[in-house]
C-alpha cells in the first residue's frame, strides 16, 4: 500500500509549489486546500481534509484549512488567518486534542465510538462523518497542529492511511507554520498601524478619564474587548484608584478603589510584566476580592499591562473579553504599545497639572509680590521718613545722619526725651533700611520687671521655671530678619545687660530653659533719654561696654521746645489727622492757640502736643480750635475735694503748674493713681509718666 501511495507525493509536492506563492499573496485556506484535496485524494481518500494548527500555549487550536467534497464548512470562523480570537477550540473539548499530542488517531467507525465522542465531536457526527484519520505536524520537534481526513463511510482508513498521512504532515508541516507566521507578522504590523490613531485621541486632551471613551473605540479595532480601564496606583497605600472604565455597554461605571494586593496576579504586574488571563475561572482565585470582582463581571478572557514611570509601576491598563483564550502573543505586544501611549499622556497631563500649579503659586506670588510692594509702600508713606515733620535745622541734621545710616546694618542708639520721636526714627531707619520685609519688633525695657525681661528678650522652653506652661519666642526670635528696638534701654537690668552683651559679641542666645543656640539675625535699634543713660553709665548701673556696643552710630533728638515753628507744623497736621479720623474735618488752630503752642515748654514733647489736640478736638463744638480747648493755660476748675487745687502763682512756669496740679489731684484721691489719672482726666501710664517726669514720689 505505502509503495502504491508513493508515485502520488509526485502530485502532492506540485501542490506544495502552490502553497508557496500563497506566501506572496493574500492567503484563502478553502481555495488552498480544495487545490491540495485533488492531490491528496490519492494518498488518504476523504470528503473532508482539516490543518489545525496549535495556539501559544498549548491550550487550544484553530483550523488553518478546512475543506468538504461534500456537505457544509464545519469550522467557519475559526480560522488561523484572520481569525475570530473567539474561534479557538480548547484541546480538551476534541480527541484531536491526543494527537497535538504526538498520538496519531484512527477512527473506524465514530458512531460506534459515540460514548467517547466530546460535544464538540459531535457535529461531525451529525454531518455524516464516520471514519476519521489524524497525524500530528512538526516544525523540527516540535509539534504545531494536525492534518486530518474524514470520510462519510465507516471502515475506510487503515494504518497505512495513518502512515501516509504522516508522510504527508512531514511534507507540509513546515510550509504551514511559515505561511502562519507570514500572516501573523503581516496582521501584527496592521494592528500596530491602526495604534498610530492613538496619537489624535490623546491629543484631544491631557485628562485620561475624559478621552477614555475615544480610546476605547480607537482600541476596539485593534484589540477587541468587552471591557476596559485604567488605574493608578496610590504609592501610600498601594491602592488601585480607577482613572476610568468602560463596561460591556459602553458606559462608564464608578468603580471603587481596591487593594493592589487583592489580585493573585499583582506581583507580576509590579515586576513590570504584561498578565495575559486565558481562562479565568481556572487562573483566578475567588477567595481575593480583586479577582472575584474579575469573576463577578463575567470576563473569562483578560490582559493586564503595567503602566511604568521610570522604573516604578504606577498603574495599570486592562481588557477584558467574556470569553477564553481570546488574547495571545500578538495582543499582548498591541497591550504594552498601549500601555506605553498612556504613560506619555499620564505623564504629560501630570506634566500640565505641575506646570499649572507652578503658574498658580506664580500668580499668587505675583499677587503676593504686588501686595507686599502695596504694603511697602503704606507703610513707607506711614513710617518713612516722609512722613517725620520738621525744619529745625538740629533735627534735620538727626534726620538726616538717619538717612545715611538706614541701609547699614550698624547698631543705632537714639537719644531724647521722652516723647521727641525715637519710636518713629526708628520705624523709619528699618523700613529704609534691606530688612524692610522683616519684622519691626519692639520692647520697652521699662515696662517689665527684672525677672521677666530675659524671656521677653530671648524666650523660654516650656517648664523652663513655675508658669512656663508652653514655649514661648522671645523677642529676638520673633524678630528675625528684621529689627529690634528696645526702648529705655538705660533702665535694663543688671542680668539682662550682660545677656545682651553676650548676644551682640556672639550673634547667639539660648531660650531660658534650653541649651540650644540660636542665631540672632536682628538689626539692634536702641533708645535712651541722653542723661539718664550716661548718668547709669557714670554710676555704674549701666555697663560701660555695652553702651559703647549700643552707641555705635549716636543719634541725638532735639526737644520739641529747641525746634522753634516745628510745634506749629505738627500741630497743625495733628489737627489735620485726627480731625479727619474723629469726623470734626480740618477746624484749624485759633492765633492764641499759636501763641500758647510757642510759649509752652513741652516736657511731654511731641506725644503731649499730639494728646493736646486730641483732647482739643474732642470738646470743641466747631470753629478753630483755642488754647483753652488746648488743656494748657491756667482754667478756673471747681474742687473735686477737700483739699483744693492752689491757685498759680503770678508768673509761674506750666510745668511747675502741672506738678501743683498732679500733687493736689493725689491728694484728693488720697494716693489712689487710677482715681487721681481720672481726675486728671488723663490715663493711668500718662500719670505714672508724668510723676516720673517731673519728680514725684
Amino acid at each position: 500500500m505505502t509503495d502504491a501511495m508513493d508515485p502520488g507525493l509526485g502530485d502532492l509536492l506540485a501542490s506544495l509549489a502552490a502553497l508557496g506563492r500563497s506566501l506572496q499573496e493574500r492567503f484563502d485556506p478553502q481555495h488552498f486546500l480544495a487545490e491540495f484535496s485533488a492531490h491528496v485524494q490519492a494518498l488518504v481518500p476523504h470528503d473532508r481534509l482539516l490543518i489545525a494548527y496549535l495556539e501559544e500555549g498549548g491550550d487550544s487550536f484553530t483550523v488553518f484549512a478546512e475543506h468538504a467534497v461534500r456537505g457544509p464548512l464545519l469550522h467557519e470562523g475559526r480560522y488561523t488567518v484572520d481569525f475570530d480570537p473567539g474561534g479557538r477550540y480548547a484541546l480538551d473539548d476534541f480527541l484531536l486534542g491526543s494527537v497535538f499530542a504526538g498520538e496519531p488517531l484512527l477512527v473506524h467507525d465514530a458512531q460506534e465510538q459515540i460514548a467517547a465522542l466530546a460535544a464538540a465531536d459531535r457535529p461531525p457526527l451529525r454531518a455524516g462523518i464516520r471514519a476519521r484519520v489524524g497525524v500530528p505536524l512538526y516544525s523540527g520537534p516540535r509539534v504545531i497542529g494536525v492534518f486530518a481526513a474524514a470520510s462519510l463511510t465507516a471502515g475506510v482508513y487503515t494504518h497505512e492511511h495513518a502512515a501516509a498521512g504522516r508522510r504527508i504532515g512531514d511534507l507540509i508541516g513546515p510550509f504551514i507554520e511559515n505561511i502562519v507566521l507570514l500572516h501573523r507578522e503581516r496582521r501584527r504590523r496592521r494592528r500596530l498601524e491602526g495604534l498610530t490613531g492613538l496619537t489624535g485621541v490623546f491629543g484631544a486632551s491631557l485628562k485620561l478619564a475624559e478621552i477614555l471613551p475615544r480610546l476605547a473605540e480607537a482600541v476596539r479595532p485593534v484589540l477587541d474587548f468587552d471591557a476596559m480601564g485604567a488605574a493608578l496606583i496610590e504609592p501610600n497605600d498601594r491602592t488601585l484608584q480607577f482613572v476610568g472604565v468602560i463596561d460591556p455597554d459602553g458606559h462608564q461605571p464608578e468603580v471603587e478603589p481596591i487593594l493592589l494586593d487583592e489580585l493573585s496576579f499583582a506581583p507580576r504586574v509590579g515586576r513590570g510584566e504584561i498578565v495575559n488571563i486565558r481562562d479565568a475561572r481556572r487562573e483566578l482565585d475567588s477567595r481575593r476580592l480583586g479577582d472575584r470582582r474579575i469573576l463577578d463581571r463575567g470576563d473569562a478572557s483578560l490582559l493586564v499591562a503595567p503602566l511604568v514611570f521610570g522604573d516604578r509601576v504606577g498603574g495599570t491598563v486592562y481588557v477584558g473579553k467574556r470569553r477564553p483564550r481570546w488574547y495571545d502573543a500578538a495582543d499582548v505586544e498591541v497591550a504594552r504599545v498601549l500601555a506605553a501611549e498612556i504613560v506619555v499622556a499620564v505623564q504629560h497631563q501630570r506634566l500640565a497639572d505641575e506646570q499649572q500649579r507652578l503658574a498658580l503659586i506664580e500668580a499668587k506670588a505675583r499677587r503676593l509680590e504686588q501686595h507686599v510692594e502695596s504694603l511697602r509702600g503704606a507703610l513707607d508713606e506711614r513710617y518713612g521718613f516722609e512722613r517725620i515733620l520738621g525744619q529745625a535745622p538740629a533735627f534735620l541734621e538727626a534726620l538726616d545722619q538717619a538717612k545715611k545710616v538706614a541701609p547699614t546694618e550698624t547698631t543705632v542708639l537714639l537719644t531724647g526725651e521722652s516723647g521727641t520721636g525715637k519710636e518713629a526714627l526708628a520705624r523709619a531707619i528699618h523700613y529704609a533700611s534691606a530688612r524692610a520685609d522683616g519684622p519691626f519688633v519692639t520692647l520697652n525695657c521699662a515696662a517689665l520687671p527684672e525677672p521677666l525681661i530675659e524671656s521677653e528678650l530671648f524666650g523660654h522652653e516650656r517648664g523652663a521655671f513655675t508658669g512656663a506652661d508652653r514655649l514661648k519666642r522671645g523677642r529676638f526670635e520673633l524678630a528675625a530678619g528684621g529689627t529690634l528696638f528696645l526702648d529705655e534701654v538705660g533702665e535694663l537690668a543688671p542680668g539682662g545687660q550682660a545677656k545682651l552683651l553676650r548676644v551682640l559679641q556672639e550673634r547667639e542666645f539660648e531660650r531660658v530653659g534650653s541649651t540650644t543656640p540660636l542665631r540672632a539675625d536682628v538689626r539692634l535699634i536702641t533708645a535712651a533719654r541722653h542723661r539718664d543713660l550716661e548718668r547709669a553709665v557714670a554710676d555704674g548701673r549701666f555697663r560701660d561696654d555695652l553702651f559703647y556696643r549700643l552707641a555705635v552710630f549716636r543719634l541725638h533728638l532735639p526737644a520739641l521746645r529747641e525746634r522753634g515753628d516745628d510745634v506749629l507744623l505738627l500741630a497743625g497736621h495733628f489737627v489735620r489727622e485726627l480731625g479727619v479720623k474723629m469726623g470734626r474735618g480740618e477746624p484749624g488752630l485759633s492765633r492764641d492757640a499759636n501763641d500758647v503752642l510757642l510759649a509752652h515748654r513741652w516736657p511731654g514733647n511731641i506725644r503731649e502736643l499730639q494728646n493736646a489736640v486730641e483732647r482739643a478736638l474732642i470738646i470743641s463744638d466747631g470753629g478753630l480750635l483755642t488754647s483753652e480747648q488746648l488743656g494748657i493755660t491756667v482754667r478756673s476748675e471747681p474742687s473735686a475735694g477737700p483739699v483744693p487745687t492752689p491757685p498759680p502763682a503770678a508768673g509761674e512756669p506750666l510745668a511747675e503748674l502741672e506738678k501743683r496740679s498732679i500733687v493736689a489731684a493725689l491728694q484728693r484721691a488720697r494716693g489712689n493713681k487710677s482715681r487721681a489719672a481720672s481726675d486728671l482726666g488723663i490715663s493711668r501710664t500718662q500719670l505714672y509718666t508724668r510723676l516720673k517726669r517731673l519728680g514725684i514720689e
